[in-house]
Protein backbone atom coordinates (compact mmCIF):
# COMPACT_ATOMS: atom_id res chain seq x y z
CA UNK A 1 0.00 0.00 0.00
CA UNK A 2 1.17 3.55 -0.82
CA UNK A 3 2.48 5.13 2.47
CA UNK A 4 1.16 8.69 3.22
CA UNK A 5 3.69 11.29 3.98
CA UNK A 6 2.71 14.65 5.54
CA UNK A 7 -0.88 14.42 5.51
CA UNK A 8 -0.70 17.59 7.87
CA UNK A 9 -4.68 19.22 8.70
CA UNK A 10 -5.79 16.49 6.20
CA UNK A 11 -8.12 13.87 8.48
CA UNK A 12 -8.42 10.38 6.07
CA UNK A 13 -11.84 9.74 7.59
CA UNK A 14 -13.82 12.76 6.54
CA UNK A 15 -12.13 15.27 4.50
CA UNK A 16 -13.14 15.49 0.69
CA UNK A 17 -10.57 16.08 -1.52
CA UNK A 18 -11.10 18.12 -4.61
CA UNK A 19 -8.96 17.01 -7.73
CA UNK A 20 -12.11 18.05 -10.08
CA UNK A 21 -10.37 21.90 -10.82
CA UNK A 22 -7.14 22.24 -11.66
CA UNK A 23 -5.87 24.05 -8.85
CA UNK A 24 -1.86 24.38 -9.48
CA UNK A 25 -0.88 24.82 -5.80
CA UNK A 26 1.71 22.28 -6.27
CA UNK A 27 4.27 24.67 -7.17
CA UNK A 28 3.69 26.71 -4.02
CA UNK A 29 7.23 25.21 -2.15
CA UNK A 30 9.63 26.27 -5.28
CA UNK A 31 8.21 29.94 -5.01
CA UNK A 32 8.16 30.00 -1.17
CA UNK A 33 12.23 28.44 -1.22
CA UNK A 34 12.21 31.65 -4.46
CA UNK A 35 11.69 33.91 -1.62
CA UNK A 36 11.60 38.16 -2.50
CA UNK A 37 13.06 37.65 -5.39
CA UNK A 38 9.77 38.09 -7.04
CA UNK A 39 8.16 40.52 -5.04
CA UNK A 40 6.91 43.64 -6.24
CA UNK A 41 5.92 46.87 -4.72
CA UNK A 42 3.13 48.82 -6.23
CA UNK A 43 2.30 52.70 -4.58
CA UNK A 44 -0.98 53.89 -4.25
CA UNK A 45 0.15 56.46 -6.71
CA UNK A 46 0.89 54.10 -9.67
CA UNK A 47 -1.09 51.78 -12.31
CA UNK A 48 -4.09 54.43 -12.46
CA UNK A 49 -5.15 54.80 -16.17
CA UNK A 50 -6.37 52.26 -18.26
CA UNK A 51 -3.94 52.50 -20.70
CA UNK A 52 -0.36 50.83 -20.97
CA UNK A 53 0.97 51.54 -23.98
CA UNK A 54 -1.37 53.18 -26.41
CA UNK A 55 0.62 53.11 -29.56
CA UNK A 56 0.01 49.39 -28.95
CA UNK A 57 -2.99 47.10 -30.60
CA UNK A 58 -3.59 45.95 -27.21
CA UNK A 59 -3.63 48.97 -25.59
CA UNK A 60 -4.44 47.77 -22.02
CA UNK A 61 -0.56 45.55 -22.23
CA UNK A 62 2.09 46.17 -20.03
CA UNK A 63 5.36 46.84 -21.66
CA UNK A 64 7.44 44.87 -19.49
CA UNK A 65 4.76 42.06 -19.65
CA UNK A 66 5.13 41.61 -23.26
CA UNK A 67 8.80 41.61 -23.43
CA UNK A 68 9.01 39.14 -20.48
CA UNK A 69 6.69 36.63 -22.51
CA UNK A 70 8.28 36.85 -25.64
CA UNK A 71 11.66 36.05 -23.81
CA UNK A 72 10.42 33.41 -22.27
CA UNK A 73 9.28 31.56 -25.08
CA UNK A 74 12.96 32.53 -26.73
CA UNK A 75 14.65 31.06 -23.28
CA UNK A 76 12.05 27.55 -23.87
CA UNK A 77 12.26 27.42 -27.33
CA UNK A 78 8.16 26.51 -27.26
CA UNK A 79 6.47 29.21 -29.05
CA UNK A 80 7.66 31.52 -32.29
CA UNK A 81 6.43 35.47 -30.95
CA UNK A 82 8.33 37.48 -33.98
CA UNK A 83 5.59 39.37 -36.20
CA UNK A 84 2.95 38.22 -33.96
CA UNK A 85 0.32 40.60 -31.82
CA UNK A 86 0.58 39.59 -28.22
CA UNK A 87 -2.93 39.99 -26.40
CA UNK A 88 -3.35 39.56 -22.65
CA UNK A 89 -6.43 38.41 -21.11
CA UNK A 90 -7.74 37.81 -17.63
CA UNK A 91 -6.65 34.23 -18.42
CA UNK A 92 -6.72 32.10 -21.50
CA UNK A 93 -10.17 31.06 -20.91
CA UNK A 94 -10.99 34.84 -21.72
CA UNK A 95 -8.81 34.56 -24.42
CA UNK A 96 -10.13 31.66 -26.21
CA UNK A 97 -13.73 33.31 -25.94
CA UNK A 98 -12.52 36.65 -27.14
CA UNK A 99 -10.58 34.83 -30.45
CA UNK A 100 -14.28 32.49 -30.83
CA UNK A 101 -15.36 35.78 -30.85
CA UNK A 102 -13.45 37.32 -33.38
CA UNK A 103 -13.20 34.64 -36.12
CA UNK A 104 -17.15 34.60 -35.94
CA UNK A 105 -17.46 37.95 -36.51
CA UNK A 106 -15.03 38.04 -39.31
CA UNK A 107 -16.67 35.28 -40.94
CA UNK A 108 -19.24 37.50 -42.18
CA UNK A 109 -21.74 34.37 -42.39
CA UNK A 110 -25.62 34.54 -41.36
CA UNK A 111 -25.34 31.16 -39.68
CA UNK A 112 -23.76 30.52 -36.23
CA UNK A 113 -20.16 29.16 -36.95
CA UNK A 114 -19.79 25.47 -35.50
CA UNK A 115 -17.17 25.07 -33.16
CA UNK A 116 -15.59 21.66 -32.50
CA UNK A 117 -12.88 19.71 -30.31
CA UNK A 118 -11.87 16.36 -30.73
CA UNK A 119 -13.12 14.07 -27.59
CA UNK A 120 -12.24 13.74 -24.99
CA UNK A 121 -11.86 17.85 -24.99
CA UNK A 122 -11.92 20.15 -22.50
CA UNK A 123 -15.15 20.16 -20.82
CA UNK A 124 -15.23 24.39 -20.09
CA UNK A 125 -15.16 24.64 -23.85
CA UNK A 126 -18.45 23.41 -23.86
CA UNK A 127 -19.57 26.40 -21.42
CA UNK A 128 -17.35 28.49 -22.95
CA UNK A 129 -19.33 28.41 -26.45
CA UNK A 130 -22.68 27.89 -25.00
CA UNK A 131 -22.98 29.86 -22.12
CA UNK A 132 -24.40 33.41 -23.44
CA UNK A 133 -26.44 31.51 -25.86
CA UNK A 134 -24.84 33.88 -29.17
CA UNK A 135 -26.05 33.31 -32.44
CA UNK A 136 -22.82 33.75 -34.14
CA UNK A 137 -21.08 30.61 -32.65
CA UNK A 138 -22.84 27.77 -31.76
CA UNK A 139 -21.02 24.29 -29.92
CA UNK A 140 -21.02 21.42 -32.65
CA UNK A 141 -19.27 19.02 -30.38
CA UNK A 142 -16.69 16.04 -30.93
CA UNK A 143 -14.31 16.55 -33.92
CA UNK A 144 -14.17 12.92 -34.79
CA UNK A 145 -17.79 12.93 -36.57
CA UNK A 146 -17.84 16.85 -37.35
CA UNK A 147 -18.66 16.82 -41.29
CA UNK A 148 -20.60 19.72 -41.55
CA UNK A 149 -20.14 22.38 -44.47
CA UNK A 150 -19.60 25.84 -43.60
CA UNK A 151 -17.08 27.91 -41.65
CA UNK A 152 -16.03 26.17 -38.69
CA UNK A 153 -13.47 26.81 -35.49
CA UNK A 154 -11.82 23.32 -34.38
CA UNK A 155 -9.88 24.28 -30.60
CA UNK A 156 -7.02 22.30 -30.46
CA UNK A 157 -5.55 21.83 -26.90
CA UNK A 158 -1.76 20.09 -27.07
CA UNK A 159 -1.06 18.54 -24.79
CA UNK A 160 -4.41 17.85 -24.55
CA UNK A 161 -6.72 18.34 -21.38
CA UNK A 162 -7.82 16.03 -20.45
CA UNK A 163 -6.01 12.99 -21.35
CA UNK A 164 -2.10 14.64 -21.88
CA UNK A 165 -2.16 13.32 -25.81
CA UNK A 166 0.14 15.33 -28.57
CA UNK A 167 -2.67 17.21 -31.01
CA UNK A 168 -3.00 18.22 -34.22
CA UNK A 169 -6.00 19.16 -36.05
CA UNK A 170 -8.85 16.32 -36.64
CA UNK A 171 -10.87 18.16 -39.70
CA UNK A 172 -8.69 18.17 -42.62
CA UNK A 173 -9.62 20.58 -44.32
CA UNK A 174 -6.56 22.56 -45.76
CA UNK A 175 -7.34 24.40 -48.69
CA UNK A 176 -10.49 25.51 -47.34
CA UNK A 177 -10.85 29.01 -46.27
CA UNK A 178 -13.39 28.38 -43.81
CA UNK A 179 -11.91 25.96 -41.73
CA UNK A 180 -9.72 28.20 -38.42
CA UNK A 181 -8.10 26.68 -35.65
CA UNK A 182 -6.92 28.06 -32.28
CA UNK A 183 -4.52 26.04 -30.73
CA UNK A 184 -4.87 25.92 -26.84
CA UNK A 185 -0.94 24.93 -25.83
CA UNK A 186 -1.39 25.67 -21.81
CA UNK A 187 0.41 22.31 -21.12
CA UNK A 188 3.09 22.54 -23.81
CA UNK A 189 5.96 23.47 -21.23
CA UNK A 190 8.98 21.56 -20.21
CA UNK A 191 8.18 20.43 -16.93
CA UNK A 192 4.60 18.62 -18.18
CA UNK A 193 6.07 17.35 -21.80
CA UNK A 194 9.05 17.56 -24.56
CA UNK A 195 9.70 20.44 -25.96
CA UNK A 196 9.87 18.93 -29.60
CA UNK A 197 9.16 22.03 -31.82
CA UNK A 198 8.80 25.47 -31.76
CA UNK A 199 5.10 26.28 -32.24
CA UNK A 200 3.74 28.37 -35.17
CA UNK A 201 0.64 28.85 -35.12
CA UNK A 202 -1.96 31.74 -36.48
CA UNK A 203 -4.07 31.86 -32.95
CA UNK A 204 -1.92 30.40 -29.71
CA UNK A 205 -3.35 30.51 -26.28
CA UNK A 206 -1.18 30.97 -22.98
CA UNK A 207 -1.90 30.67 -19.48
CA UNK A 208 0.07 32.07 -16.56
CA UNK A 209 -1.42 29.87 -14.27
CA UNK A 210 -0.62 26.27 -15.63
CA UNK A 211 3.07 27.34 -16.10
CA UNK A 212 3.82 29.01 -12.76
CA UNK A 213 0.76 27.91 -10.55
CA UNK A 214 -0.08 31.15 -10.53
CA UNK A 215 -3.93 30.64 -10.84
CA UNK A 216 -5.27 33.65 -8.67
CA UNK A 217 -3.32 36.28 -10.88
CA UNK A 218 -5.68 35.19 -13.64
CA UNK A 219 -3.13 36.02 -16.41
CA UNK A 220 -3.06 34.50 -20.08
CA UNK A 221 -1.98 35.35 -23.55
CA UNK A 222 -2.71 34.97 -26.90
CA UNK A 223 0.11 34.95 -29.61
CA UNK A 224 -2.32 35.94 -32.95
CA UNK A 225 -0.84 36.16 -36.46
CA UNK A 226 -3.39 38.29 -38.02
CA UNK A 227 -4.13 42.14 -37.00
CA UNK A 228 -7.97 41.81 -37.86
CA UNK A 229 -8.59 39.24 -35.45
CA UNK A 230 -6.00 40.74 -32.93
CA UNK A 231 -8.08 43.55 -33.09
CA UNK A 232 -11.71 41.49 -32.64
CA UNK A 233 -10.66 40.06 -29.64
CA UNK A 234 -8.70 43.03 -27.93
CA UNK A 235 -12.53 44.34 -28.71
CA UNK A 236 -14.07 41.67 -27.19
CA UNK A 237 -12.30 41.96 -24.17
CA UNK A 238 -12.66 45.85 -23.66
CA UNK A 239 -16.18 45.75 -24.12
CA UNK A 240 -15.77 42.84 -21.53
CA UNK A 241 -13.72 43.50 -18.52
CA UNK A 242 -12.15 47.07 -20.25
CA UNK A 243 -8.78 45.85 -19.79
CA UNK A 244 -6.90 43.41 -17.51
CA UNK A 245 -5.48 43.97 -14.10
CA UNK A 246 -1.71 46.24 -14.15
CA UNK A 247 -1.71 44.86 -10.79
CA UNK A 248 -1.86 41.16 -11.87
CA UNK A 249 0.49 41.80 -15.19
CA UNK A 250 3.12 43.92 -13.41
CA UNK A 251 3.56 41.02 -11.01
CA UNK A 252 3.33 38.11 -14.07
CA UNK A 253 6.05 40.48 -15.31
CA UNK A 254 8.55 39.93 -12.74
CA UNK A 255 7.85 36.12 -12.23
CA UNK A 256 7.91 35.07 -15.32
CA UNK A 257 11.27 37.02 -15.92
CA UNK A 258 12.44 35.18 -12.67
CA UNK A 259 11.62 32.01 -14.24
CA UNK A 260 13.71 32.85 -17.36
CA UNK A 261 16.68 33.26 -15.13
CA UNK A 262 16.19 30.19 -13.45
CA UNK A 263 16.25 28.52 -16.82
CA UNK A 264 20.37 28.90 -16.82
CA UNK A 265 20.46 27.42 -13.02
CA UNK A 266 22.02 23.95 -12.26
CA UNK A 267 20.02 24.51 -8.59
CA UNK A 268 17.08 26.78 -9.58
CA UNK A 269 15.64 25.59 -12.76
CA UNK A 270 11.96 25.86 -12.37
CA UNK A 271 11.03 23.38 -15.30
CA UNK A 272 13.42 21.17 -13.72
CA UNK A 273 11.97 21.10 -10.26
CA UNK A 274 8.54 20.70 -12.02
CA UNK A 275 9.58 17.98 -14.48
CA UNK A 276 11.23 15.97 -11.41
CA UNK A 277 7.65 16.67 -9.09
CA UNK A 278 5.37 15.57 -11.77
CA UNK A 279 7.97 12.68 -12.37
CA UNK A 280 7.14 11.77 -9.13
CA UNK A 281 4.00 11.65 -8.86
CA UNK A 282 3.00 10.35 -12.23
CA UNK A 283 5.14 6.87 -11.03
CA UNK A 284 3.36 6.83 -7.53
CA UNK A 285 0.48 6.63 -9.68
CA UNK A 286 1.48 4.41 -11.90
CA UNK A 287 2.35 1.92 -9.72
CA UNK A 288 -0.52 1.82 -7.63
CA UNK A 289 -2.78 1.23 -10.86
CA UNK A 290 -0.36 -1.28 -12.27
CA UNK A 291 -2.31 -5.14 -11.67
CA UNK A 292 -5.92 -3.28 -11.23
CA UNK A 293 -8.71 -2.76 -13.37
CA UNK A 294 -7.81 0.93 -13.38
CA UNK A 295 -6.06 2.41 -16.60
CA UNK A 296 -4.07 5.23 -17.46
CA UNK A 297 -2.97 6.23 -21.14
CA UNK A 298 1.11 5.70 -22.09
CA UNK A 299 2.85 8.48 -23.51
CA UNK A 300 5.45 8.05 -26.35
CA UNK A 301 8.69 9.71 -25.22
CA UNK A 302 10.36 12.82 -27.71
CA UNK A 303 13.51 14.84 -27.76
CA UNK A 304 13.05 17.93 -25.86
CA UNK A 305 15.30 20.94 -27.54
CA UNK A 306 14.40 22.51 -24.03
CA UNK A 307 16.72 19.82 -21.88
CA UNK A 308 18.44 18.48 -24.39
CA UNK A 309 17.34 14.70 -23.89
CA UNK A 310 14.72 12.35 -24.60
CA UNK A 311 12.13 12.34 -22.37
CA UNK A 312 8.39 10.98 -21.26
CA UNK A 313 5.34 13.12 -20.95
CA UNK A 314 3.83 13.93 -17.37
CA UNK A 315 0.90 15.77 -17.81
CA UNK A 316 -1.59 18.05 -15.63
CA UNK A 317 -4.05 15.58 -15.25
CA UNK A 318 -4.48 12.46 -14.92
CA UNK A 319 -6.84 10.34 -17.54
CA UNK A 320 -7.92 7.82 -15.43
CA UNK A 321 -10.34 4.69 -16.86
CA UNK A 322 -11.67 1.58 -15.55
CA UNK A 323 -11.76 -1.71 -17.25
CA UNK A 324 -15.34 -2.67 -15.34
CA UNK A 325 -18.34 -1.13 -16.39
CA UNK A 326 -18.86 1.16 -13.65
CA UNK A 327 -19.83 4.87 -12.99
CA UNK A 328 -16.01 5.87 -11.71
CA UNK A 329 -16.64 9.73 -11.00
CA UNK A 330 -19.49 8.38 -8.32
CA UNK A 331 -17.02 5.28 -7.14
CA UNK A 332 -14.11 7.83 -6.47
CA UNK A 333 -16.69 10.13 -5.07
CA UNK A 334 -17.65 7.36 -2.28
CA UNK A 335 -13.84 7.17 -1.12
CA UNK A 336 -14.54 11.38 -0.88
CA UNK A 337 -12.08 12.21 -3.97
CA UNK A 338 -13.99 14.55 -6.50
CA UNK A 339 -12.59 14.56 -9.98
CA UNK A 340 -14.01 15.43 -13.52
CA UNK A 341 -17.12 12.80 -15.15
CA UNK A 342 -15.49 11.77 -18.40
CA UNK A 343 -18.87 12.49 -20.05
CA UNK A 344 -18.18 16.20 -19.48
CA UNK A 345 -15.37 15.68 -21.69
CA UNK A 346 -17.09 13.77 -24.54
CA UNK A 347 -15.92 10.70 -23.33
CA UNK A 348 -17.89 8.15 -20.86
CA UNK A 349 -18.41 6.67 -17.12
CA UNK A 350 -15.61 4.53 -17.12
CA UNK A 351 -13.12 7.85 -17.69
CA UNK A 352 -13.09 10.68 -15.32
CA UNK A 353 -9.84 13.48 -15.08
CA UNK A 354 -7.96 13.85 -11.66
CA UNK A 355 -5.81 16.89 -11.05
CA UNK A 356 -2.17 16.04 -10.88
CA UNK A 357 -1.37 19.65 -9.33
CA UNK A 358 -2.62 19.47 -6.18
CA UNK A 359 -0.65 19.87 -2.84
CA UNK A 360 1.88 16.89 -2.10
CA UNK A 361 -0.31 16.09 1.33
CA UNK A 362 -3.47 16.40 -0.85
CA UNK A 363 -2.09 14.02 -3.96
CA UNK A 364 -0.94 11.22 -1.40
CA UNK A 365 -4.36 11.39 0.25
CA UNK A 366 -5.64 10.62 -3.43
CA UNK A 367 -2.92 7.67 -4.14
CA UNK A 368 -4.00 6.13 -0.53
CA UNK A 369 -7.64 6.07 -1.08
CA UNK A 370 -6.99 4.75 -4.82
CA UNK A 371 -4.74 2.16 -3.55
CA UNK A 372 -7.39 1.25 -0.97
CA UNK A 373 -10.07 1.01 -4.18
CA UNK A 374 -7.83 -1.36 -5.51
CA UNK A 375 -7.74 -3.80 -2.34
CA UNK A 376 -11.28 -3.94 -1.77
CA UNK A 377 -11.90 -4.53 -5.41
CA UNK A 378 -9.04 -7.60 -4.77
CA UNK A 379 -10.85 -8.47 -1.82
CA UNK A 380 -14.82 -8.67 -3.38
CA UNK A 381 -13.05 -11.09 -6.39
Amino acid sequence: MVKVENTKSIAMSDSIINLDHGDPTAYEEYWRKIGDRCTVTIRGCDLMSYFSDVNNLCWFLEPELAEAIKELHGAVGNAATEDRYIVVGTGSTQLCQAAVHALSLLAGGTEPVSVVAAAPYYSTYVEETTYVRSGMYKWEGDAWRFNKKGPFIELVTSPNNPDGTIRETVVNRPDDDEAKVIHDFAYYWPHYTPITRCQDHDIMLFTFSKITGHAGSRIGWALVKDKEVAKKMVEYIIVNSIGVSKESQVRTAKILKVLKETCASETENFFEYGREMMKNRWEGLREVVKESDFTLPKYPEGYCNFFGKTLESYPAFAWLGTKEETDLVNDLRRQKVMSRAGERCGSDKKHVRVSMLSREDVFNVFLERLANMKLIKSIDL
